[in-house]
């Protein structure tokens, strides 16, 4: 995506995915589209539709929102150091919009222990039956066998 579809991808934003995606916001705990959702496919970046996360990755950590293992594709997420709040924290964003995601922390199950918390609002679902009609083919392996 362009500078300029970004920008227009910008205008079709709700107000809490702006205020998420933009502002580095964040939405209420337990009162979001995907923290139980259980339906199998890619998560995907709703500024610019890049897949950034996978239903295979994803588990019940008990905070309220989304959390997954790792990220899809290392590369689509940015990492940088949270320091708002007196806290100090690991912030995730989108590499192609730079969109806030949410957090990363050190207290997931696995071996890496890794937990990226991620607001709804900064995600798209596409499920897995519709992945080649929504122009996502190429993870229609992903989810097979």
């Amino acid at each position: 995506m362009t500078k300029v579809n970004i920008e227009e991808a910008k205008k079709k934003l709700n107000p809490m995915q702006y205020e998420v995606t933009q502002k580095n916001g964040t939405e209420p705990p337990f009162r979001n589209e995907f923290w139980n959702y259980t339906e199998e496919g890619l998560y995907v970046d709703i500024v610019s539709g890049k897949p950034l996360f996978s239903s295979k990755d994803k588990f019940d950590a008990g905070c309220g929102w989304p959390s997954f293992t790792k990220p899809l594709i290392e590369d689509e997420v940015i990492e940088k150091t949270d320091t708002s709040y007196g806290m100090l924290r690991t912030e995730v964003r989108s590499k192609k919009a730079d969109s806030h995601l949410g957090h990363v922390f050190d207290d997931g199950p696995g071996p890496t222990r890794l937990r990226y918390c991620i607001n709804s609002a900064a995600l798209r679902f596409i499920p897995k039956e519709k992945l080649a009609s929504e122009g996502y083919e190429d993870w229609v392996k992903h989810f097979e066998g």
